[in-house]
């Protein structure tokens, strides 16, 4: 997996560190998997932009996927994430 941002798309204000996979990456329609880096709760839907690690960024939206828990750590969030329009 790979390292990119999140931010939010209202103020592009940063958000998380995450590890991505892009699982299609065609110019209008893209979509993948990523988990947080470190403990944090967001609220899914629309409202995020994603930048890769070649700084590419496009806006998505996130769908909770799986809680990753290990008894006695701090869950990691996995999200669905989509995005429409090209990654720029």
């Amino acid at each position: 997996m790979a390292i990119g941002k999140l931010y939010s798309s209202y103020d592009e204000q940063f958000q998380a560190e995450i590890e991505y996979r892009f699982y299609d990456e065609s110019p209008q329609n893209w979509w993948g998997e990523l988990t947080l880096t470190e403990y944090q709760r967001l609220k899914g839907g629309d409202g995020f932009i994603i930048e890769s690690v070649d700084g590419r960024r496009g806006r998505c939206s996130l769908k909770k996927k799986v809680n990753k828990a290990v008894q006695g750590f701090l869950p990691l969030y996995c999200y669905h994430f989509r995005g429409t329009g090209p990654l720029k």
